[in-house]
Protein backbone atom coordinates (compact mmCIF):
# COMPACT_ATOMS: atom_id res chain seq x y z
CA UNK A 1 0.00 0.00 0.00
CA UNK A 2 2.82 2.48 0.85
CA UNK A 3 4.77 2.00 -2.25
CA UNK A 4 1.43 2.48 -4.34
CA UNK A 5 0.20 5.46 -2.12
CA UNK A 6 4.06 6.85 -3.62
CA UNK A 7 3.90 5.98 -6.05
CA UNK A 8 0.27 8.32 -6.92
CA UNK A 9 1.85 11.23 -4.57
CA UNK A 10 5.01 11.26 -7.24
CA UNK A 11 2.42 10.82 -10.44
CA UNK A 12 0.37 14.06 -8.88
CA UNK A 13 4.09 15.58 -8.63
CA UNK A 14 4.93 14.86 -11.64
CA UNK A 15 1.19 16.34 -13.30
CA UNK A 16 1.98 19.55 -11.71
CA UNK A 17 5.66 20.10 -13.25
CA UNK A 18 4.78 18.68 -16.54
CA UNK A 19 1.66 21.47 -16.56
CA UNK A 20 -1.31 18.79 -16.78
CA UNK A 21 -4.16 20.47 -15.28
CA UNK A 22 -6.80 17.30 -16.15
CA UNK A 23 -4.67 14.45 -15.25
CA UNK A 24 -3.97 16.60 -12.06
CA UNK A 25 -7.49 16.73 -10.62
CA UNK A 26 -7.83 12.78 -12.27
CA UNK A 27 -5.24 11.56 -9.82
CA UNK A 28 -6.31 13.56 -6.58
CA UNK A 29 -9.75 12.17 -7.07
CA UNK A 30 -7.74 8.89 -7.32
CA UNK A 31 -6.10 9.80 -3.77
CA UNK A 32 -9.25 9.76 -2.13
CA UNK A 33 -10.82 6.90 -3.37
CA UNK A 34 -7.83 5.47 -2.55
CA UNK A 35 -7.58 6.73 1.10
CA UNK A 36 -5.00 9.01 0.71
CA UNK A 37 -5.31 12.03 3.19
CA UNK A 38 -6.22 15.52 1.44
CA UNK A 39 -3.94 17.20 3.44
CA UNK A 40 -0.73 14.92 2.92
CA UNK A 41 -2.14 14.64 -0.89
CA UNK A 42 -1.97 18.64 -1.15
CA UNK A 43 1.63 18.36 0.77
CA UNK A 44 3.43 15.45 -0.49
CA UNK A 45 1.92 15.96 -4.34
CA UNK A 46 0.82 19.31 -5.64
CA UNK A 47 3.06 21.25 -3.38
CA UNK A 48 5.98 18.96 -4.08
CA UNK A 49 5.74 19.28 -7.32
CA UNK A 50 5.47 23.56 -6.86
CA UNK A 51 8.75 22.56 -5.20
CA UNK A 52 10.47 21.51 -8.26
CA UNK A 53 8.59 23.86 -10.30
CA UNK A 54 10.45 26.62 -7.95
CA UNK A 55 14.06 25.14 -8.40
CA UNK A 56 13.48 24.95 -12.33
CA UNK A 57 12.63 28.18 -12.72
CA UNK A 58 15.59 29.00 -10.76
CA UNK A 59 18.24 27.54 -12.78
CA UNK A 60 16.40 29.08 -15.62
CA UNK A 61 14.83 25.67 -17.20
CA UNK A 62 11.11 27.42 -16.02
CA UNK A 63 10.25 30.54 -16.91
CA UNK A 64 6.85 32.56 -15.73
CA UNK A 65 4.49 30.96 -18.71
CA UNK A 66 5.53 27.62 -17.39
CA UNK A 67 4.98 28.67 -13.88
CA UNK A 68 1.74 29.76 -14.86
CA UNK A 69 0.68 26.79 -16.03
CA UNK A 70 2.20 25.03 -13.32
CA UNK A 71 0.19 27.08 -11.19
CA UNK A 72 -3.35 26.13 -12.80
CA UNK A 73 -1.97 22.36 -12.72
CA UNK A 74 -1.49 22.61 -8.99
CA UNK A 75 -4.84 24.44 -8.72
CA UNK A 76 -7.13 21.84 -10.46
CA UNK A 77 -5.25 19.52 -7.68
CA UNK A 78 -6.44 21.62 -5.00
CA UNK A 79 -9.87 22.46 -5.90
CA UNK A 80 -10.13 18.24 -5.91
CA UNK A 81 -8.72 17.92 -2.60
CA UNK A 82 -9.40 21.28 -0.31
CA UNK A 83 -13.38 20.59 0.41
CA UNK A 84 -12.06 17.08 2.37
CA UNK A 85 -9.27 18.97 4.69
CA UNK A 86 -10.19 18.25 7.77
CA UNK A 87 -10.15 21.69 9.03
CA UNK A 88 -8.43 22.14 12.48
CA UNK A 89 -5.96 19.29 12.01
CA UNK A 90 -3.14 20.82 10.42
CA UNK A 91 -2.09 24.45 11.53
CA UNK A 92 -1.34 26.59 8.76
CA UNK A 93 2.44 27.67 7.70
CA UNK A 94 1.36 31.32 8.91
CA UNK A 95 -1.16 34.00 7.71
CA UNK A 96 -0.61 36.54 4.80
CA UNK A 97 -1.99 39.16 3.01
CA UNK A 98 -1.47 39.73 -0.47
CA UNK A 99 -1.59 42.89 -3.12
CA UNK A 100 -0.49 45.60 -5.89
CA UNK A 101 0.06 48.74 -4.33
CA UNK A 102 -2.14 51.57 -5.46
CA UNK A 103 -1.91 53.11 -8.81
CA UNK A 104 -0.39 50.00 -9.78
CA UNK A 105 -2.61 47.05 -12.05
CA UNK A 106 0.44 44.57 -13.13
CA UNK A 107 -0.79 41.58 -10.95
CA UNK A 108 1.28 38.18 -12.35
CA UNK A 109 3.61 38.42 -10.07
CA UNK A 110 1.40 38.84 -7.08
CA UNK A 111 -0.28 35.58 -8.98
CA UNK A 112 2.30 33.43 -8.83
CA UNK A 113 3.52 34.48 -5.57
CA UNK A 114 -0.03 33.83 -4.10
CA UNK A 115 0.72 30.34 -5.85
CA UNK A 116 3.38 29.41 -3.68
CA UNK A 117 2.20 30.30 -0.57
CA UNK A 118 -0.54 28.56 -0.79
CA UNK A 119 1.54 25.10 -2.00
CA UNK A 120 3.54 25.89 0.72
CA UNK A 121 0.44 25.71 3.19
CA UNK A 122 -0.15 29.27 4.36
CA UNK A 123 -3.81 30.99 4.54
CA UNK A 124 -3.74 33.60 1.83
CA UNK A 125 -6.01 37.08 2.00
CA UNK A 126 -5.01 38.33 -1.55
CA UNK A 127 -5.92 41.90 -2.25
CA UNK A 128 -5.81 42.15 -5.54
CA UNK A 129 -4.26 44.78 -7.65
CA UNK A 130 -4.21 48.49 -7.36
CA UNK A 131 -5.45 48.29 -3.54
CA UNK A 132 -5.52 51.83 -1.73
CA UNK A 133 -3.11 52.00 1.32
CA UNK A 134 -5.94 51.82 3.66
CA UNK A 135 -7.07 48.29 2.56
CA UNK A 136 -3.68 46.69 3.68
CA UNK A 137 -4.27 48.38 7.31
CA UNK A 138 -8.05 47.46 7.03
CA UNK A 139 -7.34 43.54 6.60
CA UNK A 140 -4.47 43.56 8.72
CA UNK A 141 -7.00 44.56 11.64
CA UNK A 142 -9.31 41.96 10.62
CA UNK A 143 -6.84 38.95 10.19
CA UNK A 144 -4.39 39.56 12.43
CA UNK A 145 -2.07 38.30 9.40
CA UNK A 146 2.11 37.30 10.17
CA UNK A 147 3.19 39.06 6.88
CA UNK A 148 1.72 41.77 4.95
CA UNK A 149 3.33 41.49 0.76
CA UNK A 150 3.19 44.67 -1.13
CA UNK A 151 4.05 44.99 -4.72
CA UNK A 152 4.78 47.14 -7.38
CA UNK A 153 5.40 46.63 -10.65
CA UNK A 154 6.26 50.71 -12.00
CA UNK A 155 8.91 53.42 -10.22
CA UNK A 156 5.63 55.35 -9.99
CA UNK A 157 3.74 53.07 -7.91
CA UNK A 158 6.35 52.06 -5.65
CA UNK A 159 6.60 55.59 -4.18
CA UNK A 160 3.29 54.54 -2.54
CA UNK A 161 5.27 51.50 -0.26
CA UNK A 162 6.84 53.67 2.10
CA UNK A 163 3.80 55.09 3.45
CA UNK A 164 1.76 51.81 3.25
CA UNK A 165 4.36 50.26 5.38
CA UNK A 166 4.59 53.26 7.92
CA UNK A 167 0.57 52.79 8.11
CA UNK A 168 1.24 48.78 8.61
CA UNK A 169 3.65 49.00 11.28
CA UNK A 170 1.88 51.58 13.32
CA UNK A 171 -1.36 48.99 13.22
CA UNK A 172 0.55 45.92 14.10
CA UNK A 173 4.61 46.99 14.89
CA UNK A 174 5.94 43.31 14.95
CA UNK A 175 4.17 41.76 11.25
CA UNK A 176 6.62 41.72 8.68
CA UNK A 177 6.32 43.67 5.41
CA UNK A 178 7.93 41.66 2.65
CA UNK A 179 7.70 43.68 -0.70
CA UNK A 180 8.67 42.54 -4.31
CA UNK A 181 8.30 43.89 -7.50
CA UNK A 182 10.31 44.90 -10.87
CA UNK A 183 11.89 47.79 -9.67
CA UNK A 184 12.55 47.30 -5.92
CA UNK A 185 15.96 46.08 -4.56
CA UNK A 186 16.91 44.86 -1.23
CA UNK A 187 18.04 48.34 -0.46
CA UNK A 188 15.38 50.19 -1.61
CA UNK A 189 13.22 47.37 0.78
CA UNK A 190 15.42 48.55 3.17
CA UNK A 191 15.21 52.27 2.41
CA UNK A 192 11.31 52.18 2.71
CA UNK A 193 11.24 50.37 6.24
CA UNK A 194 10.05 46.75 5.31
CA UNK A 195 11.78 43.46 7.10
CA UNK A 196 12.23 41.71 3.86
CA UNK A 197 12.36 42.09 -0.15
CA UNK A 198 11.84 38.92 -2.45
CA UNK A 199 13.41 39.31 -6.16
CA UNK A 200 10.47 36.68 -7.16
CA UNK A 201 7.91 34.24 -5.89
CA UNK A 202 9.83 31.22 -5.28
CA UNK A 203 12.22 33.30 -2.88
CA UNK A 204 9.49 35.29 -1.39
CA UNK A 205 8.14 32.15 0.38
CA UNK A 206 11.52 31.58 1.58
CA UNK A 207 11.93 35.08 3.00
CA UNK A 208 8.85 35.19 4.41
CA UNK A 209 9.17 31.59 6.72
CA UNK A 210 12.64 32.96 7.77
CA UNK A 211 11.78 36.08 8.76
CA UNK A 212 9.09 34.68 10.97
CA UNK A 213 11.36 32.48 12.38
CA UNK A 214 13.57 35.57 13.79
Amino acid sequence: MTEDRNLLLKQIHDAVVEFEEDKAAELCRKALEDGIDAYDAIMEGLAAGMDTVGKLYESNEYFVPELLLCSDAMYAGLDVLRPHVKVGEHQTAGKIILGVVEGDIHDIGKTLVKTMFEAAGWEIYDLGKDVKLGLFVEELKRTDADVVALSALMTTSMMAMPKAIEMIKTEKPDVVVLVGGAPLTGDIARQYGADGYARDAVSAVYEAQKLLQK
